[in-house]
């Protein structure tokens, strides 16, 4: 049974969108799905072996907005940072980090595969890099691919979930993802 008011779409017995990515439950990699297409252009669905509802937000597109530097995160920013991971989540197949203002949020939060696990990070900051080189890198947000310059090793100041302060050094892949979402949060 589905319910449509506009563009906001109630459904209980399947899952229901304006897109045919989001009428393949696969697509999302959450068995057992419910969809709530919202008019804010959010995605909700509700998993129920994880017992949980997950916000899929709209990606923005505005290079003024994405241009902006981001805020400073505080702890009224949980559930950007939940938002965040559960919209990475459902772009896994084509993305492999965010930042809170791809998802139209203009704070200074990214989430980010590492390693085969995802992590978040409140407020990152690199404060140590080395061994520069040259990349090709996409982005969701944007269209086509630009040239950067990255480095292979670099040492990130962030605060967790709990607003702790954490350092540790990220080296190859997982320091260039890293980068990318720091480029976002400075508006890069």
């Amino acid at each position: 049974m589905c319910f449509l008011f506009l563009r906001f779409v109630l459904c209980f017995d399947g899952i229901i969108s304006e897109t045919d990515a989001v009428q393949n439950p696969s697509f999302f990699g959450l068995p057992n799905e419910q969809a709530f297409l919202l008019d804010t252009g959010a995605l909700l669905l509700y998993n129920e072996q994880k017992g949980g509802v997950f916000m899929v937000k709209e990606l923005m597109h505005d290079p003024l907005f994405l241009g902006r530097k981001s805020l400073p995160a505080t702890e009224a920013d949980l559930q950007t940072a939940q938002d965040l991971l559960d919209t990475l989540a459902a772009h896994k197949d084509t993305c492999v980090g965010m930042a809170a203002n791809m998802i139209g949020v203009n704070k200074r939060i990214i989430a980010f595969d590492n390693e085969g696990e995802y992590m978040v990070m409140f407020n990152p900051v690199i404060v140590k890099q080395s061994v520069a080189y040259e990349a090709e890198e996409g982005c969701l947000s944007l269209t086509g691919t630009r040239h950067t310059k990255r480095f292979q090793t670099i040492k990130v100041q962030w605060q967790n979930e709990k607003f702790q302060t954490r350092l540790k050094t990220f080296t190859g892949w997982t320091a260039q993802i890293i980068q990318h979402e720091i480029d976002h949060c400075n508006g890069i």
